[in-house]
């Protein structure tokens, strides 16, 4: 694979806390453009990984890239840039609830982009429709919002930069089977439209077939393995053979091919 090819490159990852090691001589490639799954048993350290990427927990030992650049090497104004150009959807989406709909989505512009409240307001009206939100849930609070509908405005404020980069955590984690392979399908259309390259923890199996390019599994501290879905399906781990072909896992690819 051609180093242009790879957005995001972490190469012998160590993630602690204290004494109890999550990740230990981790690899992993997010290519650029695709939509990445990633995987693990409880206690795998899904969300610690995600988090360290972002920057949000320090690395013990190892090194992350960015288009080849050393995240160590950049100033913090350097970095500041790069997390202006991610967009995250944290787990139960994070919203403020003090904050209505539109509020939340001009929240990163009011942050990074000096611009005035009227082209903030036209943004976030835009991001809102994006997400797939009618324009009057703008004037709602998180809590007048259905789950569904709090997936979406908390996509509408990931999206409110034009990152390059998705980061979901558990997107479809409470939504009913309907409303969570509606927000898998909104998801491939913007990753296609936008040319966005997604970085999605999960354990949603239906989502793993229906949208993904690759699946990464953690076990044992590290990647384990990290294929197209069909591919790692025949990897003889035994945490993967029990995960994609237990009942769930062969209910969804049921589904799948039905």
């Amino acid at each position: 694979m051609r180093d242009e090819d790879v957005l995001i490159r972490v190469r012998g990852l160590k993630t602690a806390f204290g004494t109890h090691v999550i990740h230990e001589d981790l690899d992993l490639d997010i290519r650029r453009g695709e939509i990445l799954g990633l995987v693990g048993g409880s206690g795998t350290g899904k969300t610690v990984l995600m988090n360290t990427i972002l920057g949000l927990k320090e690395p013990d030992a190892g090194e992350i890239t960015l288009n080849g650049r050393h995240f160590s090497d950049m100033s913090s104004e350097e970095r500041r840039y790069v997390n202006s150009r991610w967009g995250v959807l944290f787990q139960n989406g994070a919203l403020f609830t003090s904050l209505t709909v539109a509020e939340n989505v001009m929240a990163p512009l009011r942050e990074h982009v000096d611009m005035s409240d009227q082209l903030m307001e036209e943004i976030a009206g835009m991001k809102i429709g994006l997400a797939g939100l009618p324009p009057e849930a703008g004037d709602k609070f998180p809590s007048e919002l259905s789950g569904g509908m709090r997936k979406r405005a908390a996509l509408a404020r990931a999206l409110a930069l034009d990152p390059e980069i998705l980061f979901l955590d558990e997107p479809t984690a409470g939504l009913d089977p309907i409303g969570a392979a509606k927000f898998d399908s909104l998801i491939a259309e913007l990753s296609q439209a936008l040319g966005l390259t997604v970085l999605m923890v999960t354990h949603d199996l239906d989502s793993l077939h229906a949208i993904c390019d690759r699946v990464a599994v953690l076990a044992d501290k590290r990647v384990e393995a990290v294929a197209p879905i069909e591919a790692l399906m025949r990897n003889p781990h035994p945490w993967i053979q029990e995960y994609f072909h237990g009942p769930r896992g062969r209910a969804a690819l049921s589904g799948k091919e039905s």
